[in-house]
């Protein structure tokens, strides 16, 4: 991927969803950082606050949007909500999941099924039938998804409900990008790998966070995404990868 590093979001208007802590909320500083109204989207309303509060001392802007993914029916009303108050959108962080429990599929509850796959597969398809009329009339419509490592979206044993999630996830992201990819929308996956977050640390509960990359130093890579100069379309990006 060839795209500057030094990119301006000024008069950009972006939505991250699970913005209240970890990568969603990096990458709402990080934005905002540059120039762009961040519209923070999360259930957890002082998690919101703090990171609003941290916006906004270092001198960027941004619309706090407490809210349940799950609440599907008010989710589509997202789309016309911003066009009235924003005027349009031009960047989707759609990283908001949830991991469930992990143990064998014979033992996860329907409930938690559908749970997971409401908030990780249904939300995010949601979010695309909204919010696509503004991303695709923006002059460099960005919508960028958070996925997993593919040895857990191939079939990794425990993972369960996480792992064809995002398995799933992955390949209506794909449809989607097919989809736009006559527009000047650019659509792609990002695979933070092994970050320090709350996830990880239900996921891995041994784990030394220390040893973890930490959530801004993946912010930078949602940065490079949003470059208008970007051609890159369908791709999934493994921070890993990038930053050997």
């Amino acid at each position: 991927m060839s795209v500057m590093t030094d990119i301006s979001l000024k008069g950009k208007t972006a939505l991250i969803t699970g913005a209240s802590k970890g990568i969603g909320a990096a990458v709402a500083k990080a934005y905002a950082s540059k120039g762009a109204h961040v519209i923070l989207l999360a259930r957890n309303v002082s998690g919101l606050e703090k990171v609003d509060n941290e916006i906004r001392e270092a001198g960027g802007q941004a619309t706090l949007m407490p809210f349940d993914l799950n609440q599907l029916d008010e989710l589509e009303k997202l789309g016309p909500v911003i066009h009235d108050r924003f005027g349009g959108l031009d960047i989707l962080v759609a990283n908001a999941g949830m991991l469930g429990t992990l143990k064998p599929l014979p033992q996860i509850s329907m409930r938690e099924f559908q749970q997971v796959l409401q908030t990780n597969v249904t939300a995010n398809f949601q979010l695309i039938r909204t919010l696509d009329p503004l991303l695709r009339s923006a002059e460099a419509g960005r919508a960028i998804f958070v996925t997993t490592s593919g040895q857990v979206t191939n079939g990794r044993a425990y993972w369960g409900t996480y792992a064809l999630s995002k398995a799933a996830l992955d390949s209506m992201v794909r449809v989607y990008a097919d989809e736009t990819r006559q527009t000047n929308l650019r659509v792609n996956l990002i695979d933070p790998g092994s970050v320090r977050t709350d996830m990880r640390a239900s996921a891995k509960p041994g784990e030394n966070p220390e040893t973890l990359t930490s959530p801004d130093d993946v912010a930078e890579l949602f940065i490079k995404l949003t470059s208008p100069s970007l051609e890159n379309h369908g791709e999934v990006f493994r921070f890993d990868e990038l930053s050997d």
